[in-house]
C-alpha cells in the first residue's frame, strides 16, 4: 500500500471505470494500442473473466484504487518476467480525470517494492513513448535510467515514434526508497 493508492485484484464491478478510461482516446493514444470501441457486454464480460483469473506471484495486472474510496483510477502489470535473470517489465496507465495527483508514482513504488523486496527480482525495466512527455518526466523523477531507444518502433496518431527503454536496480530502488 503506497500513500495514496492500494494496488488490487481487479473486481467485476470495474467494468465502468476501465470502459470510461478506454474511451478517453488521447490517453489510449498514449498506450500500448488504440482499440476500436467496444460494447457494454463486452466490457462486462471481459472485466469478469479477468476478474476470474488465478493470480500470478510475477506476472499480474492489478487496478490502481484510491485508499480513501477504494475508486479505480487505473491498472498497472509486470510482464516480460525473467526469472532467471531477475528482469521484469511494467505498464502503467492511469485515467486521465486522475492524471497529475500522485497516483502513477505512488503505484510504480508499491509495485517495485513487492518485486524486489518479496520476489527477488533485481531490475525493472520500462518501455516508453517518445511522444509521452508525461510518462518521460516520471520515470525520470522516480529515478530510472534511460538504457535505449527503439527508433520509429510506435505508430500513433499519423506519426511514428521512438521507445525509449528505463531501467532500474534494486539497488538503485534501495538507495532512492528504502
Amino acid at each position: 500500500m503506497g500513500e495514496r493508492v492500494r494496488l488490487r485484484a481487479k473486481e467485476p464491478e470495474d467494468w465502468e471505470a476501465f470502459r470510461a478510461f478506454e474511451e478517453d482516446s488521447d490517453a489510449v493514444r498514449s498506450g500500448w494500442r488504440l482499440h476500436p470501441p467496444s460494447s457494454t457486454a463486452y466490457a462486462k464480460k471481459r472485466a469478469t473473466e479477468q476478474a476470474e483469473e488465478p493470480p500470478d506471484l510475477d506476472e499480474f495486472s492489478l487496478v490502481i484504487a484510491t485508499k480513501g474510496d477504494d475508486a479505480p483510477v487505473g491498472s498497472i502489470n509486470t510482464h516480460q518476467v525473467d526469472r532467471v535473470h531477475g528482469t521484469f517489465a511494467y505498464g502503467i496507465s492511469i485515467g486521465t480525470p486522475h492524471h497529475r495527483k500522485g497516483y502513477a508514482s505512488d503505484a510504480i513504488v508499491v509495485l517495485l517494492r513487492y518485486m524486489f523486496f518479496e520476489r527477488r527480482f533485481q531490475k525493472a525495466e520500462a518501455w516508453v513513448y517518445s511522444s509521452n512527455d508525461a510518462s518521460l518526466a516520471l520515470h525520470r523523477r522516480l529515478g530510472f535510467v534511460e538504457e535505449g531507444r527503439r527508433r520509429r518502433s510506435h505508430y500513433a496518431n499519423g506519426r511514428y515514434h521512438d521507445e525509449i527503454l528505463f531501467g532500474m536496480t534494486v539497488e538503485e530502488f534501495t538507495e532512492r526508497y528504502a
